[in-house]
């Protein structure tokens, strides 16, 4: 992976631990609206909800330890996110000031400040990026027979937390380097005053389009070069007292957002709206209402910058200007507010208690005026360079862009039509999300059909490089795109023709045999000989998630594999770790040989029959070399599930001990 994609890979891991901020943003809004005088000294349920949102506010650090490492791991498990914790609180305490002292020798009165502040994201992003890296790697390892139990994810928290030790050793000197430049470097932002909050909110928006905004914010935001706004200003009360925070300034790297995501954008929206051509007006309103109303009341304001971003690049650099004058002079005049989320009203209304929220409602008047700016520049700037903004496109554009026939909105059918548009899961590679864009992996973007996308509503597609492709659909991103990942899991997202087979291990070729209508029991033979193991156990999320169907695993003795029923062998990879075959009664049967073995492209396997072969139960259809595999794959434990079980009423009967290939039965699919 490059460098940019691998920035924005840690950039939409940020959003795990930063989504927590919005329960802490309401529950201390709540609180300070109750109280605010005291500040919760005066209602206990005041006290009870700022404590609560507290919580979350001062373990920021550990957050992005667990968030970062759930975010950037392969399959999103849990495991993941264990790993993180530990690997947070390994290298925490072995770098704490009492452990430094005892470690190296020396008083605890000498030991650097720096070790008193280690408990901080920037330690939490860290942490959390290198346990992903070693949960990607160690989570399908299998061990010795005699170390088993610890196989596979139970041993990544083990690695991660000896690969912190070995961390805390070079960091016990370099801490205090690093740690002082990023002290450093926030003085100097900060010694800037307005005007480096105006800079910083100029390139928050120009890096939008590449998703590295996330990690520009996290260097204002949070504790990571020492400015720690959000949390400063949650904190309130607390944050004041503790000489954290200085009213007037603590938040100034967010107040003059509100102005310009409830205000300015909504008149942009409506100059887009008035240089519309007048066929055209009706279909642009809808657009733009919905993304406005977006905007001011939640602060999501990607729908509506994507509709001019690339359109009309002018437009979006003057809108980054705009928005680094507008912090600039809510920073200058010290009026501040803050949010958990984003800067629309929701948040404005619930931080206008805060303790250090002074004279927030001047961000109202000043939204005004920039909505007078937006509306005069923008319509100005269309008009006197011919911008082709939504509403202006030339005519063939129009006809494109535009499909008479609704769309259906619903999860599910934008989660198949934005599969289709992309290229079907043959091309994908990996799908994410953050708040409001897809954010894909494909073996080839240049195949992917940009006018589809706008059809179903997306607001604007990047393609970053040959591989990377990010398409913003909205508040129902994540949503989306968990229902492809569902899809191409089970298959339903692939051609009508393809079983799940074709997603595993991302390589996918046309079946050549159409799935058959289910009808009637079958009894699965063993396709190979081999000891049981049961699929919850298999050391792949794919399988024991049981994403790709309900079955089983064998860890083969023997070196064939045969048909385990009668039927069409659909489809063999060309690396041949794996078959696919539908049974004469319709059930699509997956047989994977090993785990990761498409990575040893086809050594170790001796293709016996050819696909679209029919074969009887029994049938040899490969042969293993497993002195090779055992020494080269990942795993050789070889699942056998079927794919379309939601076709069937259960699977039952399910084999334990040693099999036999061709002779012992592994399990019966039962009909509806």
């Amino acid at each position: 992976m490059n460098i940019l994609g691998y920035l924005q890979k840690i950039g939409r891991a940020l959003m795990v631990p930063v989504a927590t901020l919005p329960a802490a943003a309401i529950l201390m809004g709540v609180g300070y609206w109750l109280d605010p005088t005291g500040w919760g000294s005066n209602s206990a349920l005041a006290a009870f909800l700022i404590k609560s949102g507290a919580a979350i506010i001062d373990n920021m650090s550990i957050l992005f330890a667990v968030g970062i490492a759930y975010g950037m791991s392969k399959d999103k498990d849990g495991a993941a996110a264990l790993s993180g914790l530990v690997g947070y609180y390994v290298l925490t305490t072995l770098l704490s000031p009492g452990a430094v002292s005892q470690i190296q020798g020396i008083p605890l009165d000498q030991v650097p400040k720096a070790f008193a502040k280690i408990n901080n994201q920037f330690v939490g992003i860290l942490v959390g990026v290198i346990t992903a890296e070693l949960y990607n790697r160690f989570s399908s390892v299998e061990l010795h027979k005699a170390l088993a139990f610890f196989s596979g994810r139970r041993l990544v928290p083990i690695v991660t937390s000896v690969v912190m030790l070995v961390v805390a050793f070079p960091l016990m000197y370099i801490w205090p380097i690093v740690f002082n430049g990023l002290v450093h470097f926030g003085e100097s932002i900060m010694g800037m005053g307005p005007l480096g909050a105006g800079i910083y909110a100029f390139f928050n928006r120009l890096l939008i389009p590449v998703g590295l905004h996330h990690a520009l914010n996290s260097v204002f935001w949070f504790d990571v070069a020492g400015i720690n706004d959000i949390p400063n200003f949650l904190g309130g009360a607390k944050s004041l007292a503790e000489g954290k925070a200085v009213l007037g300034v603590t938040g100034m790297y967010q107040a003059g957002f509100f102005p310009i995501m409830m205000f300015g954008l909504p008149g942009a929206a409506l100059a887009i709206y008035h240089a519309a051509k007048p066929a055209n007006k009706v279909r642009v309103a809808s657009l733009m209402i919905a993304a406005s109303f977006a905007a001011f009341f939640t602060g999501v304001t990607e729908p509506l910058e994507f509709s001019f971003m690339f359109v009309a690049p002018l437009l979006y650099v003057l809108h980054a200007f705009l928005t680094g004058v507008s912090v600039y002079i809510a920073a200058s005049m010290q009026w501040i507010s803050g949010f958990g989320f984003s800067a629309g009203f929701v948040d404005m209304f619930l931080g206008a208690r805060n303790p250090l929220a002074k004279d927030w409602f001047m961000l109202i008047p000043q939204g005004l005026v920039f909505f007078a700016i937006y509306y005069f520049s923008f319509r100005g700037a269309i008009r006197l360079l011919n911008l082709k903004t939504p509403g202006r496109e030339d005519d063939e554009d129009v006809a494109e862009s535009v499909d008479a026939s609704p769309v259906n909105t619903d999860t599910d059918s934008l989660a198949h039509a934005y599969i289709n548009l992309i290229g079907g899961g043959a091309n994908v590679v990996a799908i994410d999300a953050c708040i409001t864009r897809l954010r894909l992996t494909l073996n080839e973007t240049a195949g992917v059909d940009e006018a589809a996308a706008k059809r179903l509503g997306a607001s604007g597609v990047i393609k970053l490089n040959k591989q990377n492709i990010q398409i913003i659909v909205g508040p129902k991103a994540e949503l989306i795109a968990t229902r492809m990942t569902q899809l191409l899991a089970s298959g339903k997202g692939l051609s009508a023709a393809a079983p799940a087979a074709a997603v595993v291990n991302a390589v996918v070729e046309p079946v050549v045999a159409p799935a058959k209508k289910v009808s009637g029991d079958l009894v699965l033979l063993a396709p190979m000989s081999g000891e049981v193991v049961a699929l919850i156990e298999v050391p792949d999320a794919a399988f024991s998630s049981k994403a790709v169907g309900e079955g089983l695993a064998i860890r083969p003795t023997g070196k064939l594999v045969v048909a385990p029923v009668d039927g069409v062998i659909a489809k063999i990879f060309n690396t041949n770790h794996a078959f696919a075959l539908i049974a004469d009664n319709g059930a699509e049967l997956i047989v994977h040989i090993g785990l990761d073995t498409v990575k040893l492209g086809g050594k170790g396997f001796t293709r016996l029959l050819e696909q679209g072969s029919r074969v009887k139960a029994g049938d040899a259809v490969l042969e293993l070399d497993l002195d090779y595999l055992a020494a080269n794959a990942v795993s050789i434990i070889s699942p056998v599930v079927l794919s379309n079980v939601d076709q069937f009423d259960s699977v039952v009967g399910f084999a334990t001990g040693h099999v036999e290939a061709g002779k012992t039965v592994l399990y019966t699919i039962k009909a509806k």
